[in-house]
């Protein structure tokens, strides 16, 4: 493993364990080169509740590619809506190590817009 990954799960396993310790359900969200990825667990992280991705039809109608920021907006306000549609209104936001930038920064104001609050 490189150490740039093994730095980045180091940030995310610290906040994971603070936003456990906080008790409200927590939106994961994972990137890669092709993708980015949103799940939705409940505050042990023992089940998902929702989750949306890039890969999903309803998401990549209109997109060029699942890699840019519109389609990480896209899968914010789907997730949003999902957690809507499952009674849930406050999250935690686990970034998963990533900076707050980007596709992941994207993600995060769409879900918000969509009406979650973190």
């Amino acid at each position: 493993m490189s150490i740039k990954n093994t730095a980045r799960l180091r940030r995310a396993k610290s906040t994971r364990s603070h936003i456990r310790v906080l008790g409200v359900p927590r939106l994961s969200v994972l990137r890669t080169g092709q993708h980015i990825y949103a799940q939705l667990f409940t505050a042990d992280g023992g089940k998902v509740i929702a989750s949306a991705n890039t890969l999903q039809a309803d998401v990549k109608e209109g997109l060029k590619n699942g890699k840019n920021s519109d389609a990480a907006a896209k899968v914010g306000k789907l997730i949003a809506e999902r957690a809507k549609a499952a009674g849930i209104e406050k999250i935690a936001f686990d970034r998963s190590g990533y900076r707050f930038h980007g596709r992941i920064k994207a993600l995060a104001e769409a879900a918000r817009e969509a009406g979650l609050q973190f």
